[in-house]
């Protein structure tokens, strides 16, 4: 039987998941494919994903690309987009896992499926994952979805697998109005973007870790 595009995607996110906890993962680094610790130390500095606000139209591409490149059913997305305002000011806000450095989810699982990769990102191991639905409830974005065929709490993985190749994260890739930059704290635009950017619910505590916006009128 041959796979769907959906299927094929969904796929290499199992086996990259699988081969970084076991260590045996090639990424593609400067056009060579070396192994994933190898590509990590040379890969040190944290990631930036800088959300701006005043170029979003709520034309919901992000959620697209994310429902396509991890092959959710229709209807399905690590990211949503929230409307604000009204009339003349009305503005949306995409939200997704903000990838926290002090990550509620995380301190709830039970099994520790949800954990915290070398690079900040927060992933989930789909082998110990039990579909508890504690991380959930625990989050206070809102950023976990449940897969009803797979029975596990999932979110966003930043495309890490690209990420780690020198690519771009799939949301990133379909926003062609710009309001997504994606890079490394250390780039000279990024470290730019970050003196305006600021996290979304500092009062949660949770310290996003990626994920940060430019609001309107900043």
């Amino acid at each position: 039987m041959n796979q769907t595009d959906g299927e094929r995607k969904g796929l290499s996110r199992r086996t990259f998941l699988k081969a970084g906890l076991t260590g045996g993962l090639l990424v593609a680094v400067g056009g060579r494919w070396l192994p994933l610790s190898q590509a990590l130390a040379q890969a040190q500095a944290e990631y930036a994903l800088i959300i701006d606000l005043n170029k979003c139209v709520g034309c919901r591409a992000c959620e697209l690309a994310c429902q396509q490149r991890n092959g959710l059913p229709e209807g399905k997305s690590f990211i949503h987009i929230l409307p604000k305002g009204e009339g003349e000011d009305r503005w949306f806000l995409p939200v997704q896992c903000q990838h926290c450095r002090d990550a509620p989810c995380e301190h709830v699982c039970p099994t520790r499926a949800t954990y915290h990769h070398e690079s900040g990102v927060v992933l989930i191991n789909d082998k110990t994952c039990v579909g508890c639905k504690y991380c959930a409830v625990a989050c206070p974005y809102n950023a976990r979805t449940f897969n009803e065929e797979t029975g596990i709490v999932d979110k966003c993985w930043l495309c890490l697998d690209w990420v780690l190749g020198g690519g771009q994260p799939a949301c990133v890739q379909a926003c062609v109005l710009g309001a997504r930059t994606f890079g490394r704290r250390d780039d000279p635009e990024i470290a730019a973007l970050l003196q305006r950017a600021k996290p979304l619910h500092p009062e949660f505590g949770t310290e996003p870790g990626v994920l940060h916006y430019i609001f309107p009128g900043d």
